[in-house]
């Protein structure tokens, strides 16, 4: 496939983005967040959350969410009820909500939904129960243990909170988590079956077990744990794995006419998405990137946009020897020449590889490039692998221009491959 050719978009209800809610290491609202990024601030740092022995953990950086708790939005007596990744998806989904200007307790709550979903969930939760179980027994087990681990918990806590009766589900697809979330939202809204979505991801994945499993699977940078904020580096010949960050980012989607009736801020629109499996291995990507290819294609046809209205593409690029090549080549591979006028951005780079919230965290930048015509940095980027030749990578310092179509790439473990199609809004 080397082109996607319809010039109209397709018959479908139009879906705008009018509220924005994020935490991570760079700050505890969206407007700071996107300001670091545009400096090309780093939030990566040494590990704090638990300790590590010098001889036993090869991995000692991460970019954490630090001095945070979840009030005022969660109160304590909830917050012991709700995992730190739901926590992080509360406070998220506070801003974006609040954002929207959208009075949730108006208009039939059956008609307002939730899709949140996670890559890990309650994985802190879990090792502490499993903890708990040997020292003292199951009688000692919390009874919200199961409530604090699933899956679910984050959209459900948000509808509770929301009043939000319409769909409510989560899907975990590991990276791919957040986008598949949202176009799952948008879907709904194309359907019929919703007016108002709340859609993203949450993550709280540094602990002892996940920082341990992903570097006995040597997919984490060690090389710079004495420069933590240069050990995020995508696309560049020294990268040596990805760094874990956490955080959450949560999207208020509404249909166009329902945003418009409301006198509702717009900050851009979702044109459409492209989802696809490579079937070929667990962790894996494909070396071919025809996966990512196919994803990225299938999100410009639905969008009813061609090759060449790509401005920006916020990439996966997690600093991994064998994903950014596969990315690269499905980039090349999909858009030829007009790969060398796109600019090419990896905000992993400053707040590292948040999982199931990637997703929604590089949605809500793109909607940010294509509203305010910014394009963050890469950094680290210093000498780019030399089949990368002639991309730009936007390095080091953040790039002002016209987005009016942004990709949004995410790939996970499993195979799944997703992206989503941002535009700028026009009415």
């Amino acid at each position: 496939m080397t082109a996607v050719s319809s010039s109209s978009k397709p018959d479908h209800q139009r879906v705008v983005v009018t509220g924005l809610g994020a935490i991570t290491n760079l700050g505890r609202d969206v407007p700071t967040i996107w300001s670091a990024l545009q400096s090309g601030k780093s939030g990566i740092d040494t590990i704090q959350c638990f300790d590590q022995a010098e001889s036993v953990w090869s991995c000692k950086v991460a970019g954490e969410v630090r001095d945070w708790t979840p009030a005022p939005v969660v109160d304590d007596k909830s917050a012991r009820r709700m995992d730190r990744y739901c926590q992080l998806a509360m406070w998220a989904a506070e801003e974006a909500v609040l954002d929207s200007g959208f009075d949730f307790s108006t208009g039939d709550p059956y008609r307002h939904g939730v899709v949140v979903g996670s890559g890990v969930a309650g994985i802190s939760t879990i090792e502490q129960g499993i903890e708990k179980l040997q020292q003292s027994g199951p009688r000692r087990i919390s009874p919200f243990t199961v409530p604090r681990l699933m899956l679910n918990s984050a959209a459900g806590n948000i509808s509770i909170r929301h009043g939000l009766k319409g769909p409510n589900s989560a899907i975990g697809t590991a990276c791919a988590t957040g986008g598949h979330n949202i176009l799952s939202a948008c879907d709904l809204i194309r359907l019929g079956r919703a007016d108002v979505m709340v859609a993203g991801g949450s993550e709280a994945s540094i602990t002892p077990l996940c920082i341990g499993s992903f570097g006995a699977m040597k997919a984490m940078s060690t090389n710079r744990n004495d420069s933590p904020t240069e050990a995020s580096r995508p696309f560049d010949r020294d990268r040596d794995g990805f760094v874990m960050g956490e955080g959450a980012a949560i999207l208020v989607l509404e249909r166009l006419d329902h945003a418009k009736a409301r006198g509702a801020r717009i900050h851009a629109e979702i044109l459409g998405g492209g989802i696809t499996g490579d079937a070929g291995h667990i962790t894996a990507p494909d070396e071919k990137g025809e996966g990512g290819h196919r994803a990225m294609a299938f999100a410009l046809e639905d969008a009813g946009c061609n090759l060449e209205d790509v401005d920006s593409i916020n990439a996966h690029g997690t600093s991994t020897p064998i994903g950014d090549v596969a990315e690269v080549r499905a980039i090349r591979n999909l858009f030829g020449d007009h790969a060398r006028s796109i600019s090419l951005c990896s905000t992993k780079s400053m707040i590292g590889h948040t999982l199931g919230a990637a997703g929604g965290l590089e949605t809500v930048f793109s909607v940010l490039s294509c509203r305010d015509g910014v394009v963050p940095p890469t950094i680290n980027c210093h000498n780019p692998d030399e089949e990368f030749a002639g991309l730009d990578f936007t390095p080091h310092i953040a790039r002002e221009r016209t987005v009016r179509l942004a990709l949004n790439n995410t790939f996970g473990f499993g195979g799944h491959n997703v992206s989503v199609a941002v535009g700028r809004f026009e009415d």
